[in-house]
């Protein structure tokens, strides 16, 4: 809606305070006509904007104007109000932060709107971890977060599979993904531009105190969208739907490993009336995917692909004529 996105586009010019109607509109997701014609739009209610001709001019917000929030609409009261994350932001050292924030938001609301705001957030709760897994112990995080803060290179101990590595990094931003804190840095010397570290596998880490220039191009959520679904593809490439009754399911935790099984469950249905529940997995290879549902048990009967449900079948006749 026009109206939502007007504020979208007010708190946008706060943010960035000088941009060109392109990259607006580029960022909200619009024509550059549409963005002019908006822009327009909160001149005439009085935001003081104005634009500036020459290279490294633009539209802009005069310095020291703030707009008040009683203009926000109840959609956007619960994202600010509802979508609370409290575990994940303590760990970045935001939780006060974020709970003065709401508070001031809060404050700045006419009545019935905070009113609804707060029904609503009372019937919804993000919970980000996935199901089977552990809480990630991340003892590295806030020593993470404050160099990814300030720009800090870091040294860090790392435990791999089979083996501790060192590696000095230049933090670029943090992703919580399924309850898991992962480290986005740059190598400077390394043959990979970008890697990912799971932060909880960081054993050390010492903050060297020489600032980094962080890439004015770089994208942390645009990166990790790509880099998920190039991983994806590559590394988990083999979809197989099963269905599992409530021995199997048991034995999902055993079979993947509670590290992993966020990874592998992609989704779990329903218990039917005979307890069996519909599964989606997300496996590494064929001959890998076979030897783990077979290591679930009778309990476990593949529906797709038709290949993989043939082997398991195989297999299950081989032991039974073995045993009989």
């Amino acid at each position: 809606m026009r109206a939502e996105r007007l504020v979208a586009l007010l708190f946008t010019l706060h943010r960035r305070r000088a941009a060109t109607a392109g990259s607006l509109a580029a960022e909200l997701g619009v024509t550059e006509r549409t963005m002019r014609r908006d822009l327009a739009a909160l001149r005439e209610a009085g935001v003081p904007i104005w634009s500036e001709p020459g290279r490294h001019g633009g539209v802009r917000l005069m310095d020291g104007w703030r707009s008040r929030l009683d203009g926000l609409t109840s959609r956007e009261a619960v994202a600010l109000l509802a979508l609370d994350a409290p575990d994940a932001l303590a760990g970045l050292g935001l939780g006060t932060a974020v709970a003065a924030a709401h508070a001031k938001v809060s404050a700045g609301l006419p009545r019935e709107l905070r009113e609804q705001a707060e029904t609503v957030a009372a019937r919804f709760h993000l919970d980000a971890p996935a199901w089977f897994r552990p809480t990630d112990d991340a003892a590295a995080l806030p020593a993470v977060a404050r160099a990814v803060w300030s720009q800090r290179r870091l040294e860090i101990r790392y435990q791999r599979r089979d083996k501790t590595a060192s590696r000095v990094l230049e933090p670029l931003g943090l992703v919580l993904k399924a309850g898991v804190w992962y480290l986005v840095a740059r190598v400077p010397e390394g043959d990979e531009p970008l890697r990912t570290y799971r932060v909880s596998r960081i054993l050390t880490v010492e903050e060297l105190g020489t600032v980094f220039e962080r890439p004015a191009d770089f994208d942390l959520a645009l990166w990790w969208r790509t880099s998920s679904a190039k991983f994806e593809k590559v590394a988990l490439p083999l979809r197989v739907r099963a269905r599992l009754d409530p021995s199997a399911v048991s034995g999902l935790r055993r079979v993947f490993g509670a590290e992993h099984l966020a990874e592998v469950l992609v989704s779990l249905g329903p218990r039917d009336a005979e307890g069996r529940a519909d599964a989606e997995l997300t496996l590494e290879s064929h001959e890998i995917a076979v030897g783990q549902l077979v290591s679930l048990g009778p309990g476990a009967e593949v529906l797709d692909p038709p290949e993989v449900r043939a082997a398991v079948a195989a297999i299950g006749a081989a032991i039974a004529a073995r045993n009989s």
